[in-house]
C-alpha cells in the first residue's frame, strides 16, 4: 500500500533551486532516511511531505493516503507553552490516549465522579495497555515531572517531549527531523529498538550514522536538486553511492573528450551561423553543459606539511582543578606521544571543556603543572561561532588566516581549493558569512582552524549541526592527519572511526585511560564480558564481514554465576514493586504529588529492569 506519492515536485527560494521535478514513493513498512548537505532543502522536503508547505511546479502532485495518520517531529516543536508536560504529551486525537488523559487529569484534580467515568471509558476502549506504554515512553525519554510547565523546559527537554508525544499517538507514518538530537546514548539505543521493531513507516533526517544503519532499510539522497534512491542501510548506501560516483566520473570523461572534438568542429566552421548544421550546434551546447558539470566526491586526499612536532609535546604532571566543592580533575598525569588520537568521554557536567582548557593553559590548575612543547601549534575548535565576522565574504573569512596551506613535496593548497574540498563551491565562497546556515558556519569555523595548520588539533563537539556528507569529508581528512588529535563528541560513529583510546571522566575528578573505541567503552559500561565481543557487536558498518574477530567459547566464572542468580532475585523484586505501583494508580484517592512520585519511581524501576534483563541475557549465553 502506497502511503505517499510525490510527482514532479519542485521548490526554490529566490534564485536557489532546492529540488526540481522530483518523484518519490513511500510505501507501508518502508523506513527511509534522507541525506543531503546542509542548506540544500532537507527540512523543506520534510515540510512538503508533511503538507506544511506547498510544492512548486505546474504538474506537481502530492498524493497522501486518507486512511493513515501522520506524525511529524520538527526541529523546533510546536507545543502549548501554557500546558504542563502531561497535558502536552497527551494532546492527541487518538481516542485511547484521550481516555487516559481524562483519567490522569481527573486523578490529579481528585474528582471522584470524573475518575469513575474515565475508568469506565478506559475499560470500554481497552486502553490500559496504552497507559503502560505512555509511562514507558515518557520514562525512557526521561520525562518524569508531569506537572512542569512547557515554557519552563529547555530546548532539549521540549524536543524529547515532542518525540514522546508523537510515539504515544502511534501514527501510521512518522516524519522525523533529527530525532536523536538532545538524546543521550541510552535514549538513542532505546529509540533504535523501538523504531526497528514496530511495524511502522518512517521518513527521517538524522546525522547519527549508527542509528541510520540499524533503523533504515532505504536511503534517499538529495544532491544537485535531484534525488537518488539506494536500497539497504547506511553500509549499502556507501557502497552504492561510490559506484554511482565512479560511473558519473567515467561518463564525464567521455563527455569531455566528445566536447573537445565538437569544439574543434565548431571552431573550424565559418562564423555565419546559418552555414552550420543547426542540430549539431544545438547538440554541442548540450554537450558543453554536461562537460562542465562537476561530480561530487567526498574524498579529501591531501597531505599537509604541518609544523614538526618535537620530542616534548604535551605533558600533565599531577594536575588538579576544583570549583568550590566540585572536583573536575585530581592527580592527572600523562605524556602525549606523536600522532596520538584520543577521545574524551564522560557525562554532561563532568568538566570535559574545563579539562581541555587546562591542557591548553587557558586556565591554571590548582595543583601540578602542564608543560607544552615549544613546537606545538594548537588548533582548538569550540562549540561557539562567536569568532566569525559575519560581515565578510566566505573566501575572505578564510584568507584572513592564510592564503594557502603548505602540502608535502612543496605543493600548496589555496584557500579556494580548501573551501571546495569541504563542500563550499566557488559560487558559494562569494556570499557573506551572515547568509550561511548554522551548520555551514560551523564548517567555516573549522576551516579557519585548519588553515592555521596546527599540529595538535582539539575538537570540541565538531559533529554538531554537520550533515552526513560533511562528516564523511571531515573524517577522511582527519584519518590522514599526522598530528595529535583530541576529540570530544557524542557521535559514536565519528569517535569509533578516529580515536583508539579514551580519557574517561567520571565526574568525581578521576580520569581513566580506556584502551579501545567509544562503542567498546559504552559496551563495557553495560557489563560486557570481553573486548572482542564488544568489537563484534559494535562493528564499523563500513568494515567487511571477513574482518570480524573470531568468537571464543568461555564459561561463567564463580562470581558471574553468583551475579546471574542475584539478577533473577532482583528482577522478581522489581517486577513485584512495578505491579504494586500500577495497582496504586487505580486508587481514586491518590493525590497529585503522590502520582508524580510514583510515576518517577515506575520510570526508574522500568529502566533498572531493562538493564538487569540485558545483563541476564549476556550471562545466559555462557550458562
Amino acid at each position: 500500500m502506497n502511503y505517499l506519492t510525490l510527482e514532479k515536485v519542485s521548490k526554490s527560494f529566490g534564485e536557489k533551486t532546492l529540488f526540481s521535478d522530483i518523484n518519490l514513493t513511500i510505501a507501508k513498512g518502508q523506513k527511509i532516511a534522507l541525506i543531503a548537505k546542509n542548506g540544500t532543502g532537507k527540512t523543506t522536503l520534510l515540510r512538503v511531505i508533511a503538507q506544511e508547505e506547498a510544492p512548486e511546479g505546474e504538474h506537481a502532485k502530492i498524493l497522501l493516503s486518507k486512511e493513515i495518520r501522520v506524525g511529524y517531529l520538527k526541529q523546533d516543536p510546536d507545543l502549548n507553552p501554557n500546558a504542563n508536560v502531561l497535558e502536552a504529551a497527551l494532546d492527541s486525537d487518538n481516542a485511547q490516549v484521550q481516555a487516559i488523559k481524562k483519567l490522569e487529569v481527573a486523578t490529579l484534580l481528585n474528582r471522584e465522579s470524573e475518575i469513575q467515568a474515565a475508568v469506565e471509558e478506559v475499560d470500554n476502549l481497552k486502553a490500559w495497555d496504552i497507559e503502560a506504554r505512555i509511562k514507558e515512553i515518557l520514562g525512557k525519554l526521561k520525562v518524569h515531572n508531569f506537572e512542569q510547565k512547557v515554557d519552563t523546559l529547555s530546548g532539549g527537554q521540549k524536543k524529547r517531549l515532542a518525540l514522546a508525544k508523537i510515539l504515544i499517538e502511534e501514527p501510521d507514518f512518522l516524519i522525523l527531523d533529527e530525532p536523536t538530537n538532545h538524546l543521550d546514548l541510552d535514549m538513542i539505543e532505546w529509540l533504535e529498538e523501538y523504531l526497528g521493531r514496530q511495524n511502522l513507516t518512517l521518513f527521517m533526517v538524522t546525522h547519527d550514522r549508527y542509528f541510520l544503519e540499524r533503523v533504515c532499510n532505504e536511503i534517499v539522497e538529495l544532491d544537485d536538486s535531484q534525488i537518488y534512491t539506494y536500497r539497504g542501510n547506511y553500509s549499502d548506501y556507501l557502497e552504492k553511492k561510490a559506484n554511482r560516483v565512479a560511473n558519473e566520473k567515467a561518463n564525464l570523461e567521455k563527455t569531455k573528450k566528445l566536447y573537445k572534438k565538437e569544439l574543434d568542429w565548431v571552431r573550424r566552421q565559418p562564423q555565419a551561423r546559418g552555414t552550420k548544421a543547426k542540430s549539431r550546434v544545438d547538440k554541442f551546447y548540450e554537450i558543453e553543459d554536461k562537460a562542465k558539470k562537476r561530480v561530487a566526491d567526498d574524498e579529501v586526499a591531501m597531505r599537509i606539511d604541518m609544523a614538526r612536532l618535537g620530542g616534548k609535546i604535551l605533558e600533565a604532571h599531577n594536575v588538579g582543578k576544583s570549583f568550590d566543592d566540585l572536583c573536575i580533575v585530581k592527580n592527572f598525569t600523562y605524556k602525549f606521544k606523536k600522532g596520538e588520537r584520543v577521545g574524551l568521554a564522560g557525562p554532561n557536567g563532568a568538566g570535559k571543556t574545563t579539562f581541555i582548557k587546562l591542557l591548553t593553559k587557558e586556565i591554571k590548575p590548582d595543583t601540578g603543572k602542564v608543560v607544552v612543547g615549544d613546537t606545538v601549534v594548537f588548533g582548538h575548535y569550540t562549540q561557539s561561532n562567536d569568532s566569525l565576522n559575519e560581515d565578510v565574504r566566505v573566501i575572505d573569512c578564510i584568507r584572513e588566516i592564510a592564503e594557502f596551506i603548505p602540502l608535502e613535496k612543496g605543493k600548496k593548497l589555496t584557500a579556494e581549493s580548501l573551501l571546495e574540498k569541504f563542500l563550499f563551491p566557488r559560487s558559494h565562497q562569494q556570499v557573506y558569512v551572515s547568509q550561511l546556515s548554522g551548520g555551514e558556519k560551523r564548517r567555516l569555523l573549522l576551516l579557519r582552524i585548519l588553515m592555521k595548520n596546527p599540529n595538535f588539533l582539539i575538537l570540541d563537539e565538531p559533529t554538531n549541526d554537520l550533515d552526513i556528507l560533511t562528516l564523511n569529508v571531515l573524517e577522511n581528512f582527519l584519518q590522514s592527519y599526522k598530528g595529535c588529535l583530541l576529540v570530544i563528541s557524542h557521535d559514536r560513529f565519528f569517535m569509533d572511526k578516529l580515536v583508539d583510546h579514551l580519557f574517561v571522566m567520571t565526574g568525581k575528578g578521576t580520569i581513566k585511560d580506556f584502551n579501545g573505541t567509544y562503542s567498546e567503552f559504552k559496551h563495557s559500561q553495560r557489563g560486557a564480558g570481553s573486548t572482542s565481543s564488544s568489537k563484534s557487536s559494535q562493528a564499523d558498518p563500513t568494515a567487511s564481514a571477513s574482518e570480524a574477530p573470531e568468537e571464543t567459547v568461555r564459561k561463567l566464572s564463580y562470581k558471574e554465576k553468583m551475579e546471574y542468580a542475584q539478577i533473577e532475585k532482583d528482577l522478581a523484586k522489581m517486577e513485584k514493586r512495578k505491579k504494586e505501583i500500577e495497582a496504586l494508580f487505580m486508587d481514586s484517592t491518590l493525590e497529585g504529588d503522590k502520582i508524580t512520585e510514583l510515576s518517577q519511581e515506575l520510570g526508574q524501576i522500568q529502566k533498572d529492569i531493562d538493564e538487569r534483563e540485558e545483563r541476564w541475557l549476556e550471562l545466559a549465553e555462557y550458562m
